[in-house]
């Protein structure tokens, strides 16, 4: 595969936005509108000259860009092509974040860290991952190749390729998801069904107290039945 140079990823970067944004209706809107796509610029000239020993001027490139766009990257972080940072504002890109190509990450997302060691200490993004609204992504974990993250999730371990993760902390879920990069409405409420759970199971002990039904016991497995097949559509850790 032919390697780009530095101004073909540059005109990568500018032109993604005219497949991940539906809003976006002219060139005008491109250069005024979207400080996301602003911020990869500068990070890609800090990033350059912070590989080359000018670190303190890295810095204060992307300060001021900063200042300008509510976008805090640091020129360290490693971030590949056609990423997009769509309305952008609150973002931040730790020093040892990896973040691979075709990436999607939108508003007051955090890749932070979560330890003063020196070393790996942000998360890795894999490879056509989506980062939704508000989400938290915190300290050495990978996020798998598109994977989603819900909006608002709090994230402190790995999620697996192919997998979406919502939740404070975030939980992983395996199935009956939308995988299109706006489907930020198809995220299941795993509160909500846990909380229908326990309102049934708690009707039917009330119930078996009160009258002694002996059908109830087979009420209850068949809901047991039911919940089980929730856990199974979920990769719960400790």
């Amino acid at each position: 595969m032919k390697q780009l140079s530095f101004w073909e990823i540059i005109k990568e970067d500018f032109s993604i936005v005219w497949e991940r944004d539906p809003a976006i209706h002219s060139k005008f809107e491109l250069l005024t509108n979207y400080p996301g796509v602003w911020s990869i610029f500068w990070y890609r000239i800090a990033h350059r000259l912070y590989k080359r020993g000018f670190k303190l001027f890295a810095r204060v490139i992307m300060g001021i860009n900063q200042i300008f766009t509510g976008i805090d990257i640091h020129p360290a972080a490693t971030i590949g092509r056609r990423v997009f940072i769509d309305h952008g504002i609150g973002v931040v890109i730790g020093e040892t974040a990896i973040v691979e190509d075709d990436v999607t990450i939108y508003q007051q997302v955090t890749l932070g860290g979560v330890s003063l060691q020196h070393g790996k200490r942000h998360p890795t993004i894999k490879s056509g991952a989506v980062i939704g609204a508000g989400a938290k992504v915190l300290g050495n974990i990978t996020i798998g190749k598109n994977a989603k993250i819900g909006a608002n999730s709090v994230v402190v371990k790995d999620v697996p390729d192919e997998c979406t993760a919502v939740g404070i902390p975030a939980r992983v879920v395996r199935k009956g998801l939308d995988k299109s990069r706006l489907a930020h409405n198809k995220l299941p409420d795993i509160d909500k069904e846990l909380f229908e759970y326990l309102l049934k199971r708690f009707a039917i002990l009330e119930h078996a107290y009160m009258s002694g039904d002996k059908d109830l016991l087979k009420k209850e497995e068949e809901l047991d039945k039911i919940y089980q097949e929730f856990l199974k559509s979920m990769k719960l850790k400790d």
